[in-house]
């Protein structure tokens, strides 16, 4: 016989079925990864302002934000975003500082043992320059003992 004469059948079926079962396994390692980067990562967001004794709250929440820091000692410094400041300079340097005083928000960084005549006075400053948010910063309690 010769080639032309003979036929030839090709089988177009396939015999090997397809992964039917998909493995988790690898995008569980990424998803775990990727928590731990975060989880690392968000430990070492600094706070903001110059070191103080904060006071303690039980009910405290933190803020992101990144508004106008006013930092009051008990030794009588001062400092408008480490900006140093008295009490008759203080209306000009915040007045500086506050771009836009119905937008922001006045964070005030203050040691425990500072008098509130102190706060209260920054605060009034503040108000009469267009400013009418404040936060009080404050650290959690280590222990519940440490709770007034």
């Amino acid at each position: 016989m010769s080639a032309r004469g003979t036929t030839m059948k090709i089988r177009l079926t396939q015999t090997h079925k397809p992964l039917s079962v998909f493995s988790y396994s690898s995008l569980t390692d990424i998803v775990l990864l990727l928590l731990i980067f975060f989880l690392l990562t968000s430990s070492f967001i600094a706070t903001e302002g110059l070191p103080v004794v904060l006071p303690k709250a039980e009910h405290a929440q933190s803020s992101d934000r990144r508004d106008v820091t006013v930092t009051l000692y008990r030794d009588g410094r001062m400092y408008v975003n480490e900006t140093p400041a008295t009490d008759s300079s203080l209306r000009d340097v915040l007045a500086n500082a506050l771009t836009e005083p119905s937008g922001q928000t006045i964070i005030l960084s203050s040691d425990k043992e500072v008098p509130v005549a102190r706060a209260v006075r920054v605060m009034d400053v503040s108000r009469g320059l267009g400013a009418y948010r404040f936060f009080i910063s404050t650290s959690p309690p280590v222990s519940d003992d440490e709770i007034p």
